[in-house]
């Protein structure tokens, strides 16, 4: 059906046959029973990032309950027409470019919450052993950056781990 409508099908039966097509790709196309679609998908992904469609169709899903809880991002069948598979492939490709933006969008606030923890981290050491405000301590931070000419966070890890490293040696010294 997708060959009649002018696409390029190259199958792969096998996990190790997907390596040989996955370059080629422009979409994938799983046409495996649900309990299988999460496992393929993983494969498919872990090789490359690329729209992920199921194929629905009675061998694939006898069953009459749709539980699925997969992250495709369309569905195609054998009684869609040229029509309804487009604009399944155009909804499924915008979901695509729709999710990639969230999980990058995500992984950015991660890293910026991440260099916040470092920041604040620093700035109640410096708070505590230069006995000065979390205002204080923002600005030296923010200063010192702009001295050594790195980001506030690189050098705000530097004063924790310092920190660390000193409170590890002091807690060893009084065990001896």
């Amino acid at each position: 059906m997708l060959r009649d409508l002018g696409f390029r099908v190259h199958v792969a039966a096998l996990p190790k046959e997907l390596g040989l097509h996955i370059g080629k790709a422009d979409a994938a196309l799983l046409s495996v029973a649900p309990e299988q679609v999460e496992p393929w998908r993983a494969r498919v992904l872990a090789q490359r990032s690329l729209p992920i469609f199921w194929w629905c169709d009675p061998l694939t899903f006898p069953s009459n309950e749709c539980r699925m809880n997969t992250g495709i991002d369309g569905m195609i069948g054998p009684a869609m027409s040229a029509r309804e598979v487009h604009c399944a492939l155009l909804l499924g490709v915008n979901h695509y470019f729709q999710r990639t933006e969230w999980q990058q969008e995500r992984e950015q606030l991660l890293s910026r919450l991440e260099e916040r923890k470092w920041i604040d981290q620093a700035k109640r050491i410096l708070s505590e052993i230069k006995r000065i405000s979390e205002a204080e301590a923002y600005e030296f931070l923010r200063k010192q950056a702009m001295n050594e000419r790195k980001r506030m966070v690189d050098v705000a890890t530097s004063i924790v781990k310092v920190y660390q490293l000193l409170q590890d040696e002091n807690q060893g010294g009084r065990k001896r």
